[in-house]
Parts: structure tokens; sequence; C-alpha cells
């Protein structure tokens, strides 16, 4: 299949069954990520802070990513066409029977199961974006230690940001995202030497 169009075919996919927003898109794209190597599971994790950390919606920033650097700029409009499109074609057909049905007990079923079937994309997401960030699977595969594998640092940082938040509940979120920038720069620094 030729690329562009296995890009467009997946994140078509990944728009039409993620529903609840950018982080219910996390296990499509770690399933992505298995099946086809176009990114590693930490990739994933760094494409998930970029997305949530610049402008626009998350689902579209790692569509642009992906299909980038898979396929350049073709790639990225590509990718980014695939994750829209479901939402363009069912917000039309919806519009147009919802009025018809609104009243109907079955739309009003259907609507509320899909509000339980977002929150548990997105716990599913939560735990995966923890786990990446707060435990070195690597680690503990090559050593069966959970205590070695435990990222310590992250884990210290999820902390203190916790606190921050519930103290400074009126802070700006951007003030978080560049402490978090900065934290994550100097831990990766400190890594290194």
């Amino acid at each position: 299949m030729p690329l562009l169009l296995e890009l467009f075919l997946r994140f078509f996919y990944v728009g039409l069954f993620s529903v609840g927003g950018g982080l219910a898109t996390l296990p499509f794209l770690r399933e992505m990520g298995e099946k086809t190597q176009w990114f590693t599971p930490a990739q994933l994790s760094d494409l998930v802070a970029v997305s949530e950390s610049t402008p626009g919606p998350m689902g579209i920033n790692m569509a642009t990513y992906v299909g980038y650097t898979t396929a350049g700029l073709p790639g990225s409009i590509i990718a980014v066409l695939g994750e829209v499109a479901p939402a363009i074609i069912i917000i039309m057909i919806v519009s147009r029977v919802l009025l018809k049905f609104r009243s109907n007990k079955y739309v009003d079923w259907a609507f509320y199961g899909l509000r339980a079937a977002s929150a548990g994309l997105i716990a599913v997401s939560c735990l995966s974006v923890a786990q990446l960030a707060l435990f070195k699977t690597d680690v503990f595969a090559a050593t069966g230690s959970f205590f070695a594998a435990v990222n310590y640092w992250a884990l210290a940082l999820a902390a203190v940001v916790f606190v921050f938040l519930r103290v400074f509940k009126k802070v700006h979120p951007i003030v978080f995202i560049a402490i978090g920038a900065a934290a994550g720069i100097a831990f990766h620094l400190i890594a290194q030497v």
C-alpha cells in the first residue's frame, strides 16, 4: 500500500474511533506505532508532551508530526485530513439525523454510552502516559526489579507539580508547562552527566 494512502487510512481510523479528544487517541497511536514502527513508545510520550504544549488540538498536532516524520509535508497534510475526515462526515450525518430523532430514547442512550467510552479511552491514555513517564519498561524487562525501573526523578516532579496545583490554583497553566519543560531539560542534562 502506498505510504500516503496508509497514513490517511490509519489516521482516518484514529479519528473515527477516538471519541473524547486528543488523549483518547493514545491507545490507537500506540497500536499504530507497534504495527508500523513509525515511532517508538518513548517517541510517543515526547509527541504527547509537544502536542499538549503547542497551540491547536492535540490529535491534529500528533497527526501532523507523524505524517511529517514519515512522508514530509505531503504526509502531514494527508495525516491531518485522515484525522479530521471522520469528524466532518459524522457531524454532517448527525446534524441531519439528530434533528429528527433527538427525542428518541435510543439516541439518548447512545450518547450516554459515548460518554462512558470517552471516559474509558481517556483513562487508558492517562495510565499509558503515566507508565511511560514514571516507569522504565526496558529496565524492568532487563532486571525484573520494579524498584530499579521506577523513574524517581519523574515521580518527584509529578509530586511537586501536584502540590503546586493544589497550592496555586489560580496560576495560568502555561506556567506549569514552562516549569515542566525546564525540569525536563534539567533532568535530561543531569542524566547525560
